[in-house]
């Protein structure tokens, strides 16, 4: 098992807003999570820290996430108690107005992989050298898509691409999306919309793919991100299986 996570300001925001991390239990469990957050006067920095630093908290208690149906619960319950301290704060603190956070995460287990998903930050498995996207983002645009309203080309460019229909803080109740994933992977791939508005799938791959070290090639995907602009924060957590561990 091979895993590394980092995150880059990139090379036009001021800040970095983006939280990320790679957590293990004593029993072998993994949870992956990142967190892009939004909003004036560094809150959307304060935000996705709040998302990652309680899942981190509420994760190190745990021996075991427990069976699947335990696991799936502990994501949902999370969610809501994250979700509940923003608002808490923002209610607190008036120049945080508006703030939030996207959220994906990845939680492995011996008998499971599940992902979670709030907004537009993305899941991916790794299996044969390629990425297959678990996670479905919560954007106008892709609701267009989805709607027949616009086709997949016009929605790459689109102005309104990076509206958000859904994310932590802005949504009460809030609703997060979970996925089981069954088959064989040989990976987990975790990001920031920062790095996937830079790169595309096969570039990322190729990276990926190269026969370096896990954190050679997350610093490498990140340099080529920044290279090609570094629009927004960047933020990558990976988890690569060794032969027959899956």
């Amino acid at each position: 098992m091979e895993s590394y996570f980092l995150t880059d300001t990139g090379r036009v925001r001021e800040h970095n807003e983006d939280s990320v991390t790679i957590l293990k239990n004593i029993n072998g469990e993994y949870l992956l999570a990142v967190a892009d957050g939004m909003g004036g006067h560094k809150a959307g920095e304060v935000a996705s820290s709040m998302a990652i630093n309680h899942l981190t908290k509420e994760f190190d208690l745990l021996d075991s996430i427990g069976d699947k149906k335990e696991a799936i619960k502990w994501i949902r319950k999370q969610v809501e108690e994250i979700n509940n301290e923003i608002f808490a704060y923002t209610n607190e603190n008036e120049k945080s107005k508006g703030m939030g956070t996207t959220l994906v995460l990845a939680l492995y287990t011996k008998d499971y992989l599940l992902f979670g998903n709030i907004g537009d930050s993305s899941g991916f498995v790794l299996k044969n050298n390629e990425l297959f996207k678990i996670t479905k983002d919560h954007t106008l645009v892709n609701l267009l898509v989805k709607n027949g309203e616009l086709t997949e080309e016009e929605a790459k460019n689109h102005p309104k691409k990076n509206i958000l229909m859904r994310a932590l803080g802005a949504n009460n109740p809030i609703e997060v999306d979970i996925f089981l994933v069954e088959e064989e992977v040989d990976g987990i791939f975790l990001c920031s919309d920062g790095l996937t508005t830079m790169l595309n799938k096969e570039q990322i791959e190729k990276v990926l793919s190269q026969n370096n070290s896990l954190e050679e090639n997350i610093i490498k995907l990140i340099r080529k991100a920044n290279v090609r602009g570094g629009l927004d924060n960047i933020s990558i957590a990976c988890l690569k299986f060794k032969e027959g561990e899956e």
